[in-house]
């Protein structure tokens, strides 16, 4: 058992609960002004539509300790509770039982771009953000230029940030809270911005810290960057965490239980997010021949959702993900073709059904899941993490046998190999 010098993070029987439909508490302004907007709307609805507020736990009876220096990657489904935990260690929140202690320097990377202003150039948003992350202006001033040179964006210094590109925003909102030096360092998703040449420097930056004494929690829904990067590992599943201990051994189990709950009705799921006017209501791969066929490398395939209502201009896209957690393709019914059938604009909001075929299946034989949303208008409906998995069989593609393997990757690409002697490409030397 470490001692309490050696530990970063503790939690005791920690717990947040939220109080639905009831005004709350609030930690911070922002929180305070947003429920005020939505108690200005609730006075507006009639007596019969009010309800009796219920409650949410977030978390509840969460329990853990986490060494000085380690790295965790804190892992689960959408609505576990991740987010709130971190909120609650930066104390954005706080919480309702409990408690959860970090001892020395906490900085977070939540949000990026926090305190940014639209209309302030970068250098003078540097300053800015970096006071509302906490340094003083001598620390500011002190690691101005590596910020600057970090972030990539010297020529754009000067501009108001309102006319950076969203890539050079989170660029520079990275920068700034990457340079905090804290004790703990807390990162929700954030090492997936960017383009993938900045993601290295800041999984290299993340890593110069840790090696230098900064406790990382990373939350992540990439499980390769997790077993690649983290030594531990921390599962939550609604609310409460069910696995610590070795990375690899903990992703594993999350890897179960996604399949454990790919086996439930999606009706079931509540670990989805979006406004709901659309639902995904079953989702599928099926082989050449059909519903319930299997799939094989290099024969056609499809993938199948049945949705809850065919309203014109629904977007589905889906991500296939390796039993790593690593992406492997996209699809995106956005990017459109002049073969594709959209729904009949005069059916209205019947229950409808959306496919995607393809000519040839060129995964590598393995076992693969789905991640599937769905939009309207622009606006995220449904997006159900693992809503189906899958297996492919190995098969050929174009004539040529395929190989399964982790380390050769996710795809078997067409083509052509030609070895040539050098006179059949010249012609024979002398000869007229």
């Amino acid at each position: 058992m470490p001692t309490s010098s050696e530990l970063a993070v503790v939690a005791t029987n920690l717990g947040k609960r939220y109080r639905l439909g009831e005004s709350i508490r609030h930690d911070v302004a922002r929180d305070w002004l947003a429920d005020s907007a939505a108690q200005l709307l609730r006075r507006r609805r009639t007596a019969s539509t009010r309800s009796a507020p219920s409650e949410l736990w977030a978390l509840r009876g969460v329990e853990f300790e986490i060494v000085r220096g380690d790295v965790v990657g804190v892992i689960g489904r959408n609505g576990a509770g991740k987010s709130t935990l971190l909120k609650i260690l930066t104390r954005v929140t706080r919480p309702t039982i409990g408690s959860l202690r970090g001892w020395g320097r906490v900085g977070s990377l939540l949000e990026l771009g926090t305190g940014f202003h639209p209309e302030l150039t970068g250098r003078e948003n540097v300053f800015l953000s970096g006071a509302v992350l906490g340094m003083r202006r001598a620390e500011i001033v002190r690691k101005f230029d590596r910020i600057v040179e970090f972030s990539g964006i010297e020529h754009m210094l000067d501009t108001p940030v309102k006319r950076y590109s969203s890539g050079m925003y989170v660029r520079l909102g990275f920068s700034v809270a990457a340079h905090l030096e804290p004790d703990i360092l807390v990162l929700d998703e954030v090492l997936a911005v960017g383009d993938a040449p900045f993601q290295a420097r800041c999984l290299e930056l993340v890593r110069r810290l840790s090696h230098e004494g900064t406790t990382v929690l990373l939350v992540s829904h990439n499980l390769n960057t997790v077993t690649s990067f983290c030594r531990s590992g921390l599962l939550l599943e609604q609310g409460r965490v069910t696995a610590q201990g070795a990375v690899s051994e903990v992703a594993r189990t999350y890897t179960r239980s996604l399949e454990a709950a790919a086996g439930q009705t999606l009706d079931e799921r509540r670990d989805r997010a979006g406004e709901g006017r659309v639902r995904v209501l079953s989702a599928e791969a099926r082989g050449a021949g059909g519903p319930g066929s299997a799939l094989e490398t290099g024969e056609p395939a499809g993938f199948g959702f049945e949705v809850s209502s065919s309203l014109p201009g629904l977007q589905c896209s889906f991500t296939v993900y390796d039993i790593a957690g690593t992406a492997v393709t996209y699809f995106d019914s956005a990017e459109t073709s002049p073969q594709d059938v959209p729904f009949d604009t005069e059916i209205g909001s019947s229950p409808g059904s959306v496919s995607c075929e393809l000519d040839e299946l060129l995964l590598l034989p393995g076992r693969y899941r789905l991640n599937v949303a769905l939009y309207l208008d622009g606006q995220l409906q449904d997006h159900v993490e693992a809503a189906a998995f899958f297996s492919v069989a190995r098969g050929t593609i174009r004539g040529r046998q395929v190989h399964s393997g982790q380390a050769r990757g996710g795809l078997q690409i067409p083509h052509l190999w030609r070895f040539e002697h050098e006179t059949a490409r010249h012609g024979s030397a002398g000869v007229r």
